[in-house]
């Protein structure tokens, strides 16, 4: 089974209360807090498209998009 290739991250910032852990799972270290304490892909080409952020994000605030 092919790799999946990562399309985008979807981060719905509305939703996301700043809690850190998308960036304490995230394994190559792609998303960071932002000023706002809000999740950014500050590394997007880093994404292995684990699905660890989407999965462990208790607000239901990442979506990764895969193509």
């Amino acid at each position: 089974m092919a790799k999946p290739k990562l399309k985008q991250h979807l981060i719905k910032r509305s939703w996301c209360k700043g809690c850190g852990i998308c960036v304490e799972f995230c394994p190559k270290h792609v998303l960071e807090l932002d000023a706002l304490d809000k999740a950014i892909a500050a590394r997007p080409e880093d994404c292995i498209c684990c699905r660890l952020c989407e999965l462990r994000c208790p607000d239901l605030a990442i979506e990764i998009e895969t193509e």
